[in-house]
């Protein structure tokens, strides 16, 4: 179990219940270190049952997390970058802390329906008979 909190912005923090750690063994560098320490770290987090998450930042990051996200809404991620235990378990909460910031970002503002203007109509559409032009030109010539 994390025991620490994990603050993500000035608006959400994870209770360290929320969080669980597993320690397993990992590939890699290392040398024979990684045959007899277990320096990977698998980071569960529950996204569909966190009370820190409103339903807007859940939907979002169920969709980030995509295949990491099992059918219950858990999240997890794995770290093994890192030879040490401590360095993975860093980087795997910096990765969840990342993808919820992310799910937590506003959306973007709507697009505003713009026309074209006159004069760029008018530049096409003489494009458009300039090139209808060559394209006549290039047939057979006619027997007049």
């Amino acid at each position: 179990m994390a025991s620490d909190p994990l603050i993500i912005n000035s608006r959400i923090t994870l209770a360290g219940w929320e969080l669980v750690e597993q320690f397993v063994l990992a590939g890699g560098p290392g040398g024979q270190n990684v045959n007899k320490v277990s320096t990977a770290v698998q980071l569960f987090f529950n996204i569909a049952a966190s009370p820190a998450l409103n339903e807007r930042v859940k939907a979002n990051a169920v969709r980030l997390g995509g295949s990491r996200v099992s059918k219950e809404g858990v999240l997890m991620i794995e770290a093994s970058r890192f030879r040490s235990q401590e360095r993975n378990r860093e980087d795997a909460r910096n990765r969840l802390r990342e993808l919820l910031l992310e799910a937590a970002a506003p959306p973007p503002p709507p697009r505003k329906k713009t026309r074209p203007t006159r004069s760029s109509v008018e530049r096409r559409l003489k494009e458009k008979s300039g090139r209808a032009d060559v394209k006549k030109m290039r047939g057979r010539p006619s027997d007049d």
